[in-house]
């Protein structure tokens, strides 16, 4: 059934900025701080508090809008979107309606099927709301993230999956961490996401209805938030029932989606001018100085590794994803004569062991001189890929000289043809049916065999010649 059906998202990405600051007043930006101590009246919306912008805030959102190929206004203004919830004292929040910081951008992104653009719609600069807090006696308003600044970037319904969806907002995370505008820490709510979907039969081109899920800060959460709503989406339609435009909250422990109140539209929140703010206005001498503050983005660094490296486009995304892990990848691929097989290890085995690692801890505790040591042993033939899988789990304990540990448990590789010669044919006299399957013509038999002539050295002989001479003895 969910055949028959395409889904059409378009995401809308909060991102908190890296000011000390709040956007309208001096008030600490720090994350933990105790409950309603990082107020004032400005950001409470007392009666006579005047905001006041903050400078840094345009500069960083023009910043992301340039990384983002965006166009960026000259003229633009401050709004007040109106609106009542509890953890907004003012009852209002300023943001941007008509005429935001940035337009027209994109980003690119792989998929299974190959590189797709999606497009930026706008970024905007605003103000973050407070946050509620439940508990047993009941529910308490937080206001510390009253005023703290944030740029929504909107998408255009580009985004067909929910793959697509978590590639693009992966790789936003990753040019915000580059220009340094952000610290993206998705399980702090500096980086979160609002997924507006709607559902159509393939091949229609009119939009359905969409309903739009709120604060997702994990790419899992994205991901099962968007499969879900999808498929009770289609069988609403399938069983005749209409999609009601609507917001929605998704239940992490369920993985299902819950209606929290019905959409508003944009006539809702009677945006006007905010009479307190001037305009923004932003001149040609500025904007070439923040361009120029940009560093080297994941696509540039992708580019250059593609070209400099013979990587896929695939290896490249992902050592581009971190901006840690591409400087480290640079250092080590420097001191290498190996670069692929240090894109092998990072892509293979430490992105395993990283992921295995508690969420806070990212950093690769394996120097880049060493990795660039073990990738020589490797292309060298000094050691097979076991060996180094090997090593690799002992450095990644203590980081220390691949050579070194190799040396102290004589780990190298055995390749000559005399030692490895009778335990091919010990194996060959072990396994014969494996043998008279290989010369039947099931030649995955002999990956078996190949396997049982490691297990005989302990890991350590050389697939390759281990390889050649097994051909040799069953071909006569």
């Amino acid at each position: 059934m969910k055949s028959d059906y395409e889904m059409v998202i378009g995401l809308e990405v909060h991102c908190e900025l890296k000011t000390k600051t709040k956007i309208f007043c001096g008030c600490s930006t720090a994350f933990g701080a105790a409950p309603n101590t990082q107020c004032c009246p400005v950001c409470m919306g007392m009666p006579g508090a005047l905001p006041v912008l903050n400078r840094q805030v345009v500069e960083y959102a023009v910043k992301a809008g340039l990384a983002l190929n965006c166009a960026v206004a000259r003229f633009s203004k401050e709004d007040r979107k109106n609106y009542f919830y509890p953890d907004l004292p003012k009852a209002y929040q300023i943001s941007q309606y008509d005429l935001p910081l940035c337009e027209h951008g994109h980003l690119d992104i792989e998929t299974a099927a190959g590189p797709k653009r999606i497009g930026i719609t706008r970024i905007h600069i605003e103000e973050d709301a407070g946050k509620l807090v439940h508990g047993k006696d009941g529910t308490g308003c937080d206001y510390n993230r009253c005023g703290v600044p944030l740029i929504e970037i909107v998408s255009e319904p580009d985004i067909r999956s929910a793959e697509e969806a978590r590639a693009y907002v992966r790789k936003l995370r990753a040019v915000l961490l580059y220009t340094g505008v952000s610290d993206c820490r998705m399980q702090e709510g500096s980086l979160r996401c609002d997924v507006n979907l709607s559902v159509r039969r393939k091949g229609d081109q009119r939009l359905g209805v969409r309903t739009e899920m709120k604060n997702l800060n994990s790419f899992q959460f994205i991901v099962r938030a968007i499969e879900y709503e999808f498929a009770r989406q289609v069988e609403a339609l399938e069983a005749g029932e209409p999609v009601v435009q609507e917001t929605r909250r998704f239940d992490q422990d369920t993985g299902k989606t819950y209606t929290m109140r019905t959409k508003e539209d944009a006539d809702d929140y009677r945006y006007f001018p905010d009479p307190d703010l001037p305009p923004i206005v932003l001149e040609e001498e500025e904007l070439a100085r923040l361009r120029d503050s940009i560093p080297a983005l994941p696509d540039e660094r992708k580019a250059r590794y593609i070209k400099d490296y013979g990587l896929s486009a695939r290896d490249a995304e992902q050592l581009v994803t971190e901006r840690a892990v591409a400087d480290y990848f640079e250092e080590a691929a420097g001191r290498t004569a190996y670069p692929k097989h240090v894109v092998s290890l990072l892509t293979t085995e430490i992105f395993r062991l990283l992921s295995l690692s508690p969420a806070e801890e990212t950093a690769i505790p394996v120097s880049p001189a060493h990795l660039a040591k073990l990738a020589d042993l490797l292309g060298s033939g000094r050691i097979n890929s076991g060996t180094g899988k090997r090593l690799l789990g002992q450095m990644w304990e203590r980081d220390a000289d691949p050579e070194q540990l190799a040396g102290e448990q004589n780990l190298w590789q055995i390749s000559d043809p005399a030692v490895l010669l009778p335990l091919v044919k010990d194996a060959l006299a072990e396994n014969p049916r494996s043998a008279a399957d290989y010369r039947r013509g099931r030649t995955q038999a002999l990956q078996a065999l190949i396997g049982q002539c490691l297990r005989a050295t302990g890991g350590q002989g050389d697939p390759q010649v281990l390889r050649a001479l097994l051909e040799q003895e069953l071909n006569g």
